[in-house]
């Protein structure tokens, strides 16, 4: 009878502990059609004093000649780098995202398209994701705008001062494209958020993107306004990303057919 109990005990436990460990779990996203959804809109504001631009001298690097083209270069091939950019106290390109959502909209199809364009990088802001089992292309593609230049497109994952390689491609001339969408499957939820973009032959040309794990996301534009849409009615925390300031999160309660407003702030370290 005692053995018997024990059994029963022991049983319990481990479906306990089997549940424990099924809900520790982090739910995988499940994209579909959302009927009612409302949305979230606002403004990405900026306090304290903006960062100074880095001033890049061109003379010290590869293709002087075609590189200080560009227009935003100063007399003596400088270009001045800002990283951080506001415009009336609004801050751009930040990314706003959802957090704590497995159910929703289904994921966009179309396919983010980087350009290696005068020595620079475009766009300065992405949004990516994990690569979908059995998905080889089709998520980020890289090109070479620049006629008889050399770039070498590195992407990483950055956390605080460590940086992963996801990929390293050479690009000899223009038109010249890489499809980098399986190395992404690489991303762990836990680990991977920072993304970043670098020229390996003209270190200078850097542009950064955030990993997310759904689809509901939105880079603020130049007047720091930002929209995400198709939000099932529910309860969410909702943060404002920049890689060069920090982050805000906030809890935000969005009701089917309705638009909440969240107003951000990020100030400057």
């Amino acid at each position: 009878m005692k053995k018997l109990m024990l059994g029963v005990l022991v049983s319990a436990v481990s479906l306990t502990l089997g549940a424990q460990v099924v809900f520790a779990k982090k739910a995988k996203y499940e994209g579909g059609e959302v009927s009612g959804g409302g949305s979230i809109s606002g403004v990405v504001s900026f306090k304290g004093d903006v960062p100074v631009p880095i001033m890049e001298d061109l003379n010290k690097g590869k293709n002087v000649e075609f590189c200080a083209t560009h227009p935003d270069t100063k007399d003596g091939n400088i270009r001045p780098r800002q990283k951080v950019e506001v415009k009336d106290g609004k801050l751009m390109n930040t990314v706003v995202f959802i957090e704590n959502i497995t159910k929703g909209k289904a994921w966009s199809t179309e396919i983010e398209k980087v350009d290696f364009k005068m020595c620079d990088i475009f766009p300065k802001m992405m949004v990516i994701r994990k690569t979908p089992k059995g998905q080889k292309e089709g998520l980020l593609a890289i090109t070479n705008q620049d006629a008889e230049i050399l770039h070498n497109p590195h992407g990483y994952s950055v956390a605080g001062a460590n940086r992963k390689t996801l990929f390293n491609k050479p690009l000899p001339s223009k038109g010249s494209s890489a499809d980098v969408t399986k190395t992404f499957k690489r991303f762990k939820q836990k680990k991977d958020k920072h993304f970043f973009l670098q020229c390996d032959q003209h270190n200078y040309m850097e542009a950064d993107g955030r990993i997310v794990w759904n689809p509901y996301y939105a880079i603020s534009g130049a007047d720091g306004s930002f929209k995400i849409d198709n939000i099932p009615a529910g309860k969410y925390k909702v943060t404002a990303w920049h890689p060069y300031v920090g982050e805000v999160t906030q809890e935000i309660t969005v009701a089917g057919g309705a638009e909440a407003k969240a107003e951000y702030e990020l100030a400057s370290k």
